[in-house]
């Protein structure tokens, strides 16, 4: 059974920072990509990050380029995702998942966890 748990979030200023944390089980992590979503209120769920098995290869939405930092501790089933200068867009609630990366979108494999929640304030 895969379980997915984010931590983490938090209320912070704009400009800030915090780090998220996700511990994954129930697949064999280092076989898999890892991605981080978010929802804001109102609006859909949308893609902020991923990394592939190994953690050499990153993409990010472009909301979040140069600001967030994704990486991953194999060894402990555990993704991360760094956020500096965080802006009141910013604010959500924040998912991880296994993911698939295909050519133009990246799948997620299972079912969400809790999420947490990041709020940044002006």
């Amino acid at each position: 059974q895969v379980q997915l748990v984010e931590s983490g979030g938090g209320l912070v200023q704009a400009g800030g920072s915090l780090r998220l944390s996700c511990a994954a089980s129930g697949r064999t992590f280092s076989n898999y990509a890892m991605g981080w979503f978010r929802q804001a209120p109102g609006k859909e769920r949308e893609f902020v990050a991923d990394l592939n098995w190994s953690g050499t290869s990153t993409y990010y939405a472009d909301s979040v380029k140069g600001r967030f930092t994704i990486s991953r501790d194999n060894a402990k089933n555990t993704v991360y995702l760094q956020m500096n200068s965080l802006k009141p867009e910013d604010t959500a609630v924040y998912y991880c998942n296994y993911v698939r990366r295909l050519t133009n979108m990246r799948l997620p494999l299972d079912s969400w966890g809790q999420g947490t929640q990041v709020t940044v304030s002006s």
